[in-house]
């Protein structure tokens, strides 16, 4: 059963890499090869609690490249033009000095 769940991880930090890395091929590679690195060291590991470990560790590394994961292009010395994914753009909430009173 953990086989599926290690091949289930496996997919989903590709497919995520490819989404957050989109058009930039030198990191979308770097990222290709870190998983595959990764997932290679460890595929010989018979320890149940250290595979579950494992697990935890790909799929928080995979919920952190998903959610906080921008790409920024250089487009002078000085300036960095950030490409935002659809899905990082929240509504924005406008800050409030005084703060509420409670009754």
């Amino acid at each position: 059963m953990r086989s599926l769940e290690v091949l289930k991880l496996f997919k989903s930090l590709h497919r995520t890499s490819r989404q957050v890395f989109k058009n930039d091929s030198k990191a979308l590679e770097a990222a290709r090869l870190k998983i595959n690195e990764e997932f290679k060291n460890n595929k010989d590991e018979a320890s149940s609690e250290r595979i579950a470990e494992l697990i935890k560790l790909g799929s928080d590394v995979e919920v952190i490249l998903r959610t906080s994961v921008l790409q920024g292009v250089h487009t002078d010395a000085n300036k960095l033009l950030l490409i935002p994914r659809k899905e990082l753009m929240l509504d924005n909430v406008p800050f409030c000095d005084i703060p509420t009173q409670k009754s």
